[in-house]
């Protein structure tokens, strides 16, 4: 028979003001040093795109990186290769502390893929260095289990929102990532907390070091109806297509790369093709190709602009540059979502701004914090359109994403309930 303690409203009221004090002064701390290294990232990525698009010969060097990334990794940083991965798997399954050094390692990596061309992002490096930081306090202060899942979270999230300056979507998406259809409502406060505060740290630094933001405008909003609902479930179910696309490309190259059996060599001749690809195509596919994401909501893409992209990114990540997936995934919906406007009618604007989200939340299976990233960043008057396309391409991706230590807490679908409870790795390991 179950116990039930005694209810005594006075020691329960003293015991969420420890626990609220507690995750206050954690988030304060870890918000002020995360929120400070996403803005040193912010600005080093700065430099290195506008040196690369500067010196655009340099490009020629990035076997050169490559090699020094390889080399890095292989010998002092094989506990810490696995990257996002590893802090899903610490949350789920938690073993031993993250390595302080995945913050420098992913650091350093990252500016050099930028710097000389390779096609990554960067939020795979804003979230390690918050992870990898908040982590170090769970040794520090010998918190129990619960509390350091709790902290590596807040690093997510801190890390994610100090990046893209989203703090709601920020503090969502740490906890929605872990289980495919499901939330950890208990680390909610701490995330939100510690995303508002590196937020707004972040903010400061980089208007300080002059190094802004990117701001995005859909610009027209159509009043929503039927013919303009059924249109955002068409481009809602292509985008999270496209999205899988995305998440077994990483894995088709990753085959390709792994028959080269000394590791460091991989990102030197995947390094080589890219270099002697962007001597024929240009620089618009390299790099977080912002230019050509502002494009997208005032001008009709290529058709085939979001299929390069793809290519490029899902390549270069297989080979071992490192940097991230996501700032890529806004490349390829906003500038998918322009190209589907000449046959869809709702504005430019608009569906870029629907393609921006919904790819992202298909490949990381994340649609609330998607949508909230879209309200964000694009205004709560497109906030029905964001939801529907997000919600849609994250049904539509099925049981595939960047995350191959996320786990299926709940299926999409009562055909594939089976697979509750495994991690997506080994639902489509061969």
């Amino acid at each position: 028979m179950t116990r039930l303690r005694k209810f005594s409203p006075i020691s329960n009221v003293t015991s969420i003001h420890k626990e609220f004090l507690k995750w206050v002064g954690f988030s304060i701390v870890i918000g002020t040093i995360v929120g400070t290294a996403s803005a040193f990232l912010l600005a080093s990525l700065h430099w290195a795109t506008h040196y690369r698009e500067a010196n655009k010969t340099i490009i020629w060097l990035l076997p050169v990186a490559g090699l020094f990334v390889g080399l890095l990794y292989h010998y002092y940083g094989q506990t810490v290769a696995k990257g996002n991965n590893l802090l899903l798997d610490e949350i789920n399954t938690p073993k031993k502390m993250i390595p302080f050094r995945m913050a420098p390692f992913v650091f350093i990596g990252t500016v050099a893929s930028h710097l000389f061309g390779a096609s990554v992002g960067r939020e795979g490096t804003a979230v390690q260095i918050g992870g990898a930081i908040a982590d170090q306090f769970s040794g520090w202060f010998n918190v129990n289990k619960q509390d350091r899942k709790i902290l590596i979270l807040m690093g997510i999230s801190s890390g994610f929102a100090g990046l893209f300056g989203t703090p709601l979507a920020a503090a969502v998406f740490a906890l929605e990532v872990l289980f495919i259809g499901k939330i950890k409502y208990n680390a909610l406060l701490p995330c939100l907390l510690v995303a508002v505060i590196s937020n707004a740290i972040s903010i400061e630094f980089t208007h300080y070091l002059h190094i802004p933001h990117t701001h995005y405008t859909i610009g027209l909003i159509p009043k929503l109806n039927a013919i303009s609902f059924l249109w955002s479930l068409v481009v809602g179910i292509l985008f999270g297509i496209v999205s899988t696309f995305f998440s077994k490309g990483i894995h088709f190259f990753s085959q390709f790369s792994k028959r080269i059996q000394y590791p460091p060599l991989r990102p030197v001749i995947g390094g080589m093709a890219i270099a002697i690809l962007v001597y024929f195509i240009g620089t618009k596919y390299i790099g977080l190709g912002i230019p050509t994401l502002l494009e997208s909501f005032v001008n009709t893409m290529n058709p085939y602009d979001f299929a390069v992209k793809i290519i490029l990114t899902t390549f270069c990540i297989a080979f071992g540059f490192k940097g991230g997936e996501v700032t890529p995934l806004f490349f390829i919906g906003a500038t998918l979502g322009s190209a589907l406007s000449l046959f869809v009618p709702l504005p430019i604007g608009l569906l870029a701004g629907m393609g921006f989200v919904a790819v992202f939340s298909g490949a990381t299976n994340t649609p609330i914090a998607c949508t909230l990233m879209g309200i964000e960043l694009f205004g709560i008057e497109s906030g029905v359109y964001i939801a529907i396309a997000c919600i849609t391409a994250y049904l539509f991706s099925g049981h595939t994403g960047i995350y191959s230590s996320q786990i299926v807490g709940i299926s999409k679908s009562d055909k594939y309930t089976t697979e509750e409870g495994a991690k997506l790795n080994e639902i489509h390991r061969e």
